[in-house]
């Protein structure tokens, strides 16, 4: 079979990504040094710095502005807002995105292949991240690469059209990423971790002042991972670096600049994963290890990104801040695709597709904002109100190996004998840039001491040129979207709340006449009960919500030439929500959640059927009161059966499952602890996703022993 001839394969830049949760026995040295200079006695609480930061051992936070840019109370935020915590990180071993991902409620991690991934919520699929607030949509859809943890302070997942901050993209969550800063006073911890699979990890977060007065202070992360791992051929690693810089310029004003680098290599990565059904259209199986990557297959990347931030505060009421943020993305890769369904008594029917492939991303960001409050009608409200810009700039191509189209008889599909080819068959790629231009102005109106109005209004414009293998991106579309929420305080610890929000996802594919679709819209409607008790330390939160999306491009054919058109098409997702998080009582943290909704496409039934329809996690952990130095804890994930419709003759199936991990910590001494856990407990075998016809397995069971000491 020619390369002409070959089937559509996913795109370099539209694969996923399978983050298996490592089957790990791990031990980890940790060594913190804190506020040494002003040590209280000893039957005072000493604040620590782990490894992972500086932290309350708890499930929830008492504020966010991810939702708004205004520091509100979850209770306050007219909209659902999730939020993993460094506390609930650390206790499940939560070291990368998709691990913390996995345990938000009513989030989808679709997982198919080894080094890229897509997430959705509420249906569809999220494009925003941020990080402190400030961020842009994805270019390609997906994170490429391992994101590492180590970094953060917190997770907040605000689910819904998240319009006032973010004005572009689906209606289906924004993730916002709270960095580390510096801390007050010198802190310092390192950690070692060895795990199975013969999986290494290091450690080290050190915050410390720069000047005698600390009015300038720094901190320093870093982490380091290799190994191996269950599937077969496949050796990844990353390094972390973090470097912050906080000064107090004036007792007023602050200038913070940081930079983030990471580096991941994977040995043996995946390019598209197992095919799912036979040539007589049943559904295969295969080992858990079984790979399709050729024993040359890896897959690198490369991430640079620095940000300056500088805030000033006028006076009690009123401050600004504004940031430059810089990120370049570099990947080089060997990968090996295989396509076809392969016969079920022979195994014959599966052929080659070998690929090199280079990319550079580089996006530029410069934000401002400002809040305050302001006085009217005898009442104090608050304001807030901003502007951004951002570029994104793409160049990327892709290197063709000769023998595209080679059949795989007996095995060798699996096995990774392909020989190395050379990349010289033919070469396709993409040069094309991203502008985007917003700004937007919100104010929080105090109606009444019990009702609280949120109310904003969001102007964004995007421009595009350039082209992608072969197709324009050409695009101008501009939208202003409104945000209204309503707060109503039924009592001093329960309200109800409702909000609207729309938002436009500018578009570029092409349709059958070549003409470039216009944005897609979206609108979010929610209702909702929040409670807040024990003083904050606890939240809950219910939630109703309906979606609607018009005109999203979906692939509707190919051309004689291979390019595919797309077509414009509404659905519709409703559902519902339940939540809570933080201390449940003395000693008992919790993270819970169960997410349940439905998707009608333009003919009234049910679409994206590979998302689950119902969701459920839990995370809790328990100071033992009987023997005070212990710690346990559990946590479970449950979905019910997903299946995907490939054509009249082929559908795939995921049935129902849930995962059980198990935890332990003990504090051998003041400095020193241990701690167990074990994940998957039942060795559930399961798909990862059925986003597309192809995907992996979940690794089985696997734990995790971890000593740390900490000063």
């Amino acid at each position: 079979m020619s390369a002409s001839s070959a089937p559509t394969i996913p795109s370099h830049r539209s694969a996923l990504q399978l983050r298996p949760l490592a089957l790990a026995i791990s031990l980890m040295l940790g060594a913190g040094l804190a506020h040494a200079a002003d040590a209280p006695d000893e039957d005072s609480t000493l604040p620590v710095i782990t490894v992972t930061g500086a932290h309350e051992d708890a499930y929830t936070t008492r504020k966010s502005a991810s939702a708004s840019k205004l520091d509100l109370s979850l209770r306050e935020t007219p909209q659902s807002v999730s939020v993993v915590t460094r506390a609930q990180m650390d206790d499940f071993r939560l070291d990368n995105v998709n691990k913390v991902l996995a345990q938000t409620t009513g989030v989808t991690v679709e997982a198919v292949e080894t080094d890229r991934t897509y997430y959705t919520a509420r249906g569809y699929d999220i494009t925003n991240f941020q990080y402190d607030g400030v961020g842009i949509p994805f270019i390609f859809g997906n994170v490429m690469g391992d994101l590492d943890t180590a970094i953060y302070d917190r997770v907040d997942v605000v689910r819904g059209a998240n319009g006032l901050i973010s004005s572009t993209g689906n209606p289906s969550a924004t993730i916002n990423f709270v960095r580390k800063r510096p801390t007050e006073g010198l802190a310092a911890s390192a950690a070692l971790t060895l795990g199975s699979w013969s999986n290494r990890r290091l450690d080290a977060d050190v915050s410390t002042p720069l000047s005698a007065d600390g009015k300038v202070s720094a901190r320093f992360v870093a982490a380091h991972q290799e190994g191996d791992s269950y599937l077969d051929r496949y050796s990844p690693s990353k390094d972390i670096a973090y470097a912050v810089v906080e000064a107090k310029l004036t007792n007023d004003t602050t200038l913070t600049a940081g930079h983030t680098y990471q580096k991941t290599r994977a040995k043996g990565g995946m390019w598209g994963a197992l095919p799912m059904y036979y040539s007589d259209g049943t559904q295969t199986s295969y080992p858990i290890s079984t790979s399709t990557s050729a024993d040359w297959s890896r897959w690198n990347t490369e991430t640079n990104s620095t940000f300056a931030e500088l805030e000033h505060r006028f006076n009690a009421d009123w401050s600004v801040k504004s940031t430059l943020t810089y990120t370049k993305a570099n990947s080089n890769s060997q990968l090996f695709y295989v396509y076809g369904s392969p016969d079920r008594a022979t195994g014959d029917g599966l052929f080659s597709y070998p690929s090199k492939y280079n990319s550079s991303n580089e996006q530029s960001l410069a934000d401002i904002s400002a809040k305050g409050k302001f006085t009217l009608g005898g009442r104090q409200h608050d304001l807030t109100f901003g502007a951004s810009w951002s570029e994104s700039k793409l160049h990327d191509v892709s290197y063709y190996g000769q023998g595209i189209g080679t059949a795989l008889p007996n095995g060798t599909a699996f096995d990774g004998s392909y020989p190395l080819p050379t990349f010289d068959a033919s070469t396709d790629g993409s040069a094309y840039s991203d502008k985007r231009k917003n700004a937007f102005v919100a104010a929080r109106f105090n109606l009444a001491d019990n009702t609280k109005l949120l109310a904003g209004v969001n102007a964004a414009k995007v421009d595009g040129t350039g082209e992608s293998y072969g197709v324009a991106k050409s695009k101008s579309q501009s939208d202003t979207t409104p945000y209204v929420g309503l707060v109503y305080d039924i009592n001093r610890y329960v309200s109800a709340y409702g909000s609207y929000a729309e938002i436009f996802n500018p578009q570029s594919e092409t349709d059958a006449n070549r003409q470039t679709l216009d944005a897609a819209t979206g609108k979010s409607m929610e209702l909702g009960v929040k409670g807040e008790l024990f003083d904050g330390r606890l939240n809950l939160s219910g939630a109703v919500f309906k979606i609607r999306q018009q005109n999203v491009a979906e692939a509707a054919g190919t051309t004689a030439d291979f390019k595919t058109i797309y077509q414009g098409v509404d659905s519709e997702s409703k559902g519902y929500e339940l939540e809570a998080s933080g201390e449940l009582a003395r000693g008992w943290q919790a993270s819970a959640g169960y997410a349940q909704l439905r998707i009608k496409g333009n003919d009234g039934n049910d679409a994206r059927t590979f998302i689950p329809r119902k969701q459920f996690h839990v995370s809790t952990t328990y100071l033992v009161p009987a023997v005070p130095k212990l710690k346990v804890g559990a946590n479970l994930t449950w979905q019910d059966e997903i299946h995907l419709t490939v054509s009249d003759a082929v559908t795939l199936r995921q049935g129902a499952y849930a995962q059980l991990g198990l935890m332990a910590s003990y504090d051998l001494t003041k400095n020193v602890s241990l701690s167990l856990n074990l994940n998957n407990v039942t060795d559930k075998k399961h798909l990862t996703s059925l986003y597309w016809d192809q995907s992996l397995y979940a690794a089985g069971r696997n734990g995790s022993a971890t000593l740390s000491w900490k000063y």
